[in-house]
């Protein structure tokens, strides 16, 4: 997996606000993650930055998140701390 804020600064100024306005849980719609996959090098190859929570959209797609230490990059430590407490 490539350096996160390698990934992270690939994604537009909307991209990541859209992400922030989310927050550290929060579901990530269809849009941010084909730009996590863009940024990481293509198609499903970003996989690794976000994961599935465990539950389904309305229309059966799995919901996702930032993995962890993404959100801690992306939020600060509290993030992490937060996230493995919900997980």
């Amino acid at each position: 997996m490539a350096d996160i804020a390698a990934v992270l600064g690939r994604l537009t100024p909307d991209e990541l606000e859209e992400i922030r306005s989310a927050g550290p849980r929060g579901h990530l719609s269809r849009q941010i993650v084909q730009a996590l996959d863009r940024a990481a090098g293509g198609p499903g190859l970003g996989r690794g930055y976000y994961v599935p929570t465990g539950s389904v959209s309305a229309t059966g797609s799995p919901h996702q998140v930032l993995r962890s230490d993404v959100a801690a990059w992306l939020f600060g430590a509290h993030a992490q701390a937060e996230a493995t407490n919900q997980v």
